[in-house]
């Protein structure tokens, strides 16, 4: 599985104050990640992303800096998140599940002003994934450049947004903005396609039962227009817990001068001018960081941030309901209750 982080504020930061030096950066993530236990393949060292926004004198599209070296032994890392600021950026480090090594598989996924990231894995996806592909309309299944389930759920929000009547490619609509609302009702949607073609895999009974498919996804997506953020926080199951997903909020984001790496989110009023999220938290200041609930919607609009829940075949509105963390342990993810738990 992977980390990703995305970062939304009034005023532009500099990316290595996100990337680099917090004390548990995307980077430390990397090769130190504190709630991903697989110890097959403890590092998330297949590739990284970085996706930002410039000046709207360049246009709408993020500039993207994607790259197949573990992202602790990228100079040009170091060089770029050092010179480089932006108000909306989304940053991701890799661990395959599927796909190859390649840079075409390396998230942020971008289609002209919309950036995707997801952590985790489509279900059944080597059983599901030509009905997936099949039911795209020809424009979103030729812009799929890898060979990831990822990047091919963007395609599936993609062709879900079109049929929306929001055409992904319209100049106009790249300009403004989708809208907050939108960009969520297309991400449910979204969820709510993959299930159902998962659902409709021939004999998927029987071969759960005698050759063990596993049909769960862990469905944390990111998406944004340059304006609004929608993330997800999502596990196909009644039973199971979801991956790890924290967000922050405050005024300012600043290093304690006096311990190198340590930063807080300050809060000076009930503003937020800068909002984080990510899979695992950039600090250890546990109170500046809040879970995002198992099956819900996380969206950043003008700073505001919503939590709605994700009410479908999985969503329990019981709110002291356990859920099992050994799927996404199985994964090689931790999850967040279970942290707060053995805190």
């Amino acid at each position: 599985m992977c980390r990703f982080l995305v970062y939304k504020g009034k005023d532009e930061i500099l990316l290595s104050k996100l990337i680099l030096e917090p004390q548990h950066s995307i980077l430390t993530q990397s090769y130190d990640s504190r709630l991903r236990l697989d110890s097959r393949r403890p590092h998330n060292g297949d590739g990284f992303g970085l996706g930002y926004y410039t000046p709207p004198a360049l246009g709408p599209a993020p500039c993207l800096f994607t790259s197949t070296i573990p992202a602790w032994n990228c100079i040009n890392l170091l060089r770029l998140s050092s010179k480089t600021t932006s108000r909306l950026i989304f940053a991701h480090v890799r661990a395959t599940t599927e796909g190859s090594l390649s840079d075409s598989n390396c998230h942020p996924f971008h289609r002209n002003s919309l950036m995707w990231m997801h952590n985790g894995n489509v279900g059944a996806w080597k059983d599901v994934k030509r009905s997936l592909c099949m039911g795209l309309h020809e424009r979103w299944f030729s812009c799929v450049g890898g060979n990831t389930d990822s990047e091919w759920a963007f395609a599936v929000f993609l062709d879900v947004l079109d049929r929306m009547g929001y055409d992904p490619d319209a100049a106009a609509l790249n300009e403004t903005g989708f809208g907050h609302a939108v960009l969520r009702k297309a991400m449910l949607a979204t969820i709510k396609r993959i299930n159902a073609l998962i659902a409709d895999i021939p004999d998927k009974g029987r071969k759960e039962r005698e050759e063990g498919l596993d049909s769960r996804s862990l469905l944390n997506f990111a998406v944004t227009d340059g304006h609004s953020v929608v993330c997800t926080r999502y596990v196909s199951s009644m039973t199971d817990e979801a991956a790890s997903l924290y967000w922050s909020s405050g005024t300012s984001w600043q290093e304690d001068q006096s311990i190198k790496g340590r930063f807080r989110m300050e809060r000076r009023d009930k503003g937020a001018d800068i909002v984080l999220v990510a899979s695992e938290p950039l600090t250890f200041e546990r109170d500046d960081w809040v879970i995002v609930p198992t099956n819900s919607t996380l969206t950043i609009h003008k700073q505001a941030v919503m939590i709605h829940p994700i009410i479908d075949e999985y969503y329990n509105p019981n709110p002291s309901y356990t859920r099992s963390t050994g799927f996404a342990v199985s994964k090689g993810l931790d999850t967040t209750e279970e942290k707060e738990r053995g805190a």
